[in-house]
């Protein structure tokens, strides 16, 4: 049963069209795949493994300006620089050790997949208006503890989907991991709360600042009195999970607004038909090329691909939701070293065609970050004639350090 899961969660990772939206972020590729978390664990290796997508002016301390500063995106609308994140999704094998689960798109020579984001207009019974995310705006959805099923919203939010598992090849939906086999593969869903208190960004625990209806259903209803704005819905469909959870229902995921407003609103007002796409004027795109090369580098030193002995940041598989009973184990052998002091970057417009990703960490102790050409100009390196030397060279990547190399 195992063996069959994990082969479908590798070959299935697909985007479905048949939830009603209003208009859906694509995100066909992953900035990176690292312990980083602003939102919870800021400024420090988070706990466990993310899959990381959005716009590059992402670190461990970001904030909605350092994500409107981005100068791509690893999601296809242009104006979206905002943050998404989840766990990343192990398969733990017969003998104890870990295998990390590649997403469809991964081929292992550069290029990643990503996640669909489906933005969902939901105004309730009332037909209340919906709110643009302010500046600043941040939420988490979930609870990575949880590892029992449960009958309130917040708990029916987290779901997944066993494609083609049930009579005469349908879809059956579980709170958790299915426990049957999934000929079409396994999609992991969550949906964040609709409702806003409309006053604070974010709050302490980053969730009570936002609820689900307290009717109708977990994505639509009527929103609490404490609570009364209501916010576009948020739908993601990834695969997980690197927390050590072996239920399923410790899935989350994690949003922060990099939206350019005026967009956003044009969106709410013009998107309201249940396609899965805006009218062509309302967004501009990235290629799915694009989306490609948009990349950052790691900053926290361990493998989280391949075989693992242990899960990075060793969570341990448990089975009780109780926050104290997740401990790492101690002298634990696949230790961090971060590298995180995250510079404040400014980004550069394209150069000679080349497109600007973001600063690097090149450690040459460890092995130069690119280690093919090195050229020295004292005479006034410039980032226009590094371009042009690796150009001409036939490289793709190139960058600038200590001014003149």
């Amino acid at each position: 049963m195992q063996s069959s899961l994990f082969k479908s969660l590798i070959i299935c990772f697909a985007i479905s069209l048949q939830v009603q939206a209003t208009f859906v972020v694509r995100c066909g590729s992953r900035l990176y795949d690292q312990r980083s978390d602003p939102i919870v664990q800021p400024g420090q290796v988070s706990q466990h493994v993310h899959v990381l997508c959005g716009g590059n002016g992402f670190n461990f301390t970001m904030d909605s300006q350092d994500a409107r500063n981005s100068v791509c995106s690893t999601c296809n609308i242009k104006q979206d620089m905002s943050a998404y994140w989840t766990p990343k999704m192990y398969f733990r094998t017969e003998d104890g050790n870990f295998r990390h689960v590649p997403i469809i798109g991964d081929d292992g020579k550069g290029n990643t997949g990503g996640m669909a984001i489906y933005y969902l207009h939901r105004p309730g019974p009332d037909n209340d208006p919906i709110h643009p995310f302010p500046q600043g705006f941040r939420m988490v959805a979930g609870d990575m503890y949880r590892r029992t099923p449960g009958t309130n919203f917040s708990s029916q939010a987290i779901s997944s989907l066993c494609l083609g598992g049930g009579p005469s090849g349908a879809d059956v939906e579980f709170p958790g991991f299915p426990n049957i086999t999934c000929p079409y593969g396994v999609r992991m869903q969550v949906t964040f709360p609709g409702c806003w208190n409309g006053v604070d960004v974010d709050a302490p625990d980053h969730i009570s600042h936002i609820a689900y209806p307290i009717d109708g259903a977990f994505d639509g209803g009527r929103c609490p009195s404490t609570h009364p704005k209501h916010i576009m819905t948020l739908f993601f469909e990834p695969f997980v999970l690197s927390t050590g959870d072996p239920t399923g229902y410790g899935m989350h995921g994690d949003f922060l607004n990099g939206w350019d407003g005026d967009t956003l609103q044009k969106a709410i007002s013009d998107c309201t038909d249940d396609r899965p796409d805006c009218p062509d004027e309302t967004f501009t795109y990235w290629t799915p090329a694009e989306q490609q090369r948009c990349k950052l580098p790691l900053s926290v030193n361990e493998a989280v691909q391949g075989m693992l002995p242990s899960l990075p940041g060793c969570n341990p598989v448990t089975y009780n939701d109780t926050p104290a009973a997740i401990k790492r184990k101690r002298n634990c052998a696949n230790t961090a070293a971060a590298a995180m002091n995250p510079s404040k970057e400014r980004p550069l417009p394209p150069i000679n065609g080349w497109d600007y990703l973001g600063c690097g960490n090149d450690q040459p102790e460890q092995g130069r970050t690119f280690p093919d050409e090195r050229w020295v100009d004292d005479s006034g390196m410039t980032h226009g004639r590094c371009i042009d030397h690796c150009n001409g060279l036939g490289y793709t990547y190139a960058g600038i350090e200590y001014a003149n190399e």
